[in-house]
């Protein structure tokens, strides 16, 4: 009955300044149209910018930052859960760790036991992995699709795929190369297939043969982890039926915070628009553009459309731990179960905004660019297209950014969810051709205060900060009224079981 009350008042309230709006093209959907400009009227800049306000000066009073267990990420937490909940939203403080402190008591031990002994020297010839728990080990390395000799350039996909562990021997020590993907896509395929440790050796062409420290930031997967030269992992998979003593003994100290998790008050909870940004900041500094530009956004926006009358549920998500490796994002999506996975039928990121020297850039959703990362999954091109019609309307460049792994949209692609979003920059040099698209100076990186404590509310751009809160409000509005054009959750679990029969079988 409330529900049906607050409905009946917003169509009331909202409805008389949608008609205000100019008529929806013809081949565009009413409500989509409708609501799709007027959150763009709604979301102003310099309501963005308060919110930018609001974070630096809560970075100012808590030692300049807001990184994942500070009290400036507490109190960047609260600051958005209370504005959520002050506008109606559903707000949940959802947990997830991250390593707080990592130290060995004693050097690691990696020795061939059979059939010769040998004993590698730690912090030379192989490194453990930070944070790897403790273990001692001893059984057979079984190799994972080697390229022994290597090519002359990086290509190795060793232990990318879970069908590279197909006949692995669950207990053995597996051992996989450097080359393709993440080194923790490695380590959690091995994992995933029951190795009871992993070494990673360094691939082999010249610039990657030595062992060097690492830090993954994970450490939920539970087996020791090293990183080895090229010789030790050649020697290694060149001796028939190798068994290797390894140990690690190491302390691991956990820390906990929140992701702040929003859903609004209408939608279909079957059919999820899911939109996020990171909150945390890195140690070095108060995050203002990284990622203070991506929250401030979506935190107006989440404001402005409290009470429209979505078709589809819109969740908000405020990440915790990005700087550490997406953590927040990948325990959360870790957490879910398939089912639960379905009903988000996409997910928007955006991280980095309003860099100085910005370009737009859209990811890659298609491919169409042929760089770095395969295109996202079905439904990802889509909201690449949809992204890019805003900016065309307001007849603006756009350029393409690879899917490469470094913010929240990585976990949501690994689980199928279709994914995409805004992004303006970081460390990267700003190209020519971009510099005629978008202005600004080529040979500059977009953000030169990237991770450090100059990115501060002096680091903003106002116009790009404008123009990207306005399209990201136009598509979550859109979504949130229309999800015709994304595949549905039939569709994409048939896509899911096509790409892991075709992963399979190349690798047979």
């Amino acid at each position: 009955m409330i529900r049906r009350v607050i409905t009946v008042l917003t169509t009331a309230v909202l409805l008389p300044l949608a008609m205000a709006v100019p008529a929806a093209p013809a081949h565009a959907g009413v409500l989509d149209d409708v609501f799709a400009k007027l959150l763009v009227k709604q979301v102003k800049g310099t309501n963005v910018s308060k919110h930018l306000q609001a974070l630096q000066a809560i970075a100012s009073a808590n030692g300049g930052i807001r990184a994942v267990g500070t009290t400036g990420f507490t109190a960047s937490r609260d600051y958005v859960a209370g504005k959520l909940r002050k506008a109606g939203y559903k707000v949940t403080l959802n947990p997830i760790n991250f390593v707080q402190g990592w130290s060995e008591n004693t050097p690691p031990t990696l020795d061939l036991t059979a059939p010769t002994t040998k004993a590698y020297v730690p912090n030379e010839d192989f490194f453990t992995f930070q944070p790897s728990p403790s273990g001692n080990v001893t059984a057979q390395i079984q190799a994972v699709d080697l390229t022994l000799p290597p090519t002359p350039t990086p290509t190795s996909t060793s232990g990318c795929e879970a069908a590279d562990f197909a006949g692995f021997v669950a207990g053995r020590i597996a051992l996989v190369q450097r080359g393709t993907c993440p080194f923790i896509t490695k380590v959690e395929n091995a994992a995933a297939a029951g190795a009871s440790a992993i070494i990673v050796f360094n691939e082999g062409q010249p610039g990657r043969t030595d062992a060097f420290p690492l830090d993954l930031g994970e450490w939920r997967l539970g087996i020791p982890m090293t990183f080895a030269d090229f010789a030790v992992g050649n020697e290694l998979a060149g001796t028939p039926g190798a068994t290797v003593h390894l140990k690690v003994d190491a302390n691991l100290v956990l820390g906990t915070n929140e992701n702040v998790i929003a859903e609004s008050i209408f939608g279909d909870p079957k059919n999820i628009v899911m939109v996020g940004a990171h909150l945390d900041s890195v140690p070095a500094g108060p995050g203002i553009n990284d990622n203070g530009s991506g929250t401030a956004a979506i935190l107006e926006i989440a404001q402005q459309m409290a009470l429209y009358p979505v078709k589809n549920k819109v969740r908000f998500a405020f990440w915790a731990a990005e700087e550490l490796g997406d953590l927040g994002s990948d325990q959360y999506v870790a957490s879910l179960s398939q089912a639960q996975r379905d009903r988000v039928r996409l997910y928007l990121n955006f991280d980095m905004i309003a860099s100085p020297n910005y370009a737009y850039k859209l990811y890659d959703g298609d491919d169409s660019d042929a760089e770095g990362a395969p295109a996202g999954p079905p439904g990802s091109a889509q909201i690449e297209q949809q992204l890019a019609a805003f900016y065309s309307s307001r007849h603006l460049a756009t350029v393409g950014t690879d899917f490469d792994g470094r913010s929240d949209y990585g976990p949501f692609i690994a689980a199928g969810i279709p994914s995409g979003g805004i992004f303006t920059g970081a460390e990267g040099i700003k190209t020519p051709e971009e510099a005629t698209l978008f202005g600004g100076t080529a040979g500059v990186a977009y953000d030169v205060c990237y991770h450090q404590a100059c990115d501060t509310i002096a680091n903003i751009n106002a116009t790009a900060l404008d123009i990207d809160s306005d399209a990201i409000a136009d598509s979550v509005a859109r979504f949130a009224f229309d999800l015709h054009a994304i595949p549905s959750r039939t569709v994409a679990a048939q896509a899911r079981t096509l790409a892991t029969t075709a992963a399979t079988t190349a690798k047979s």
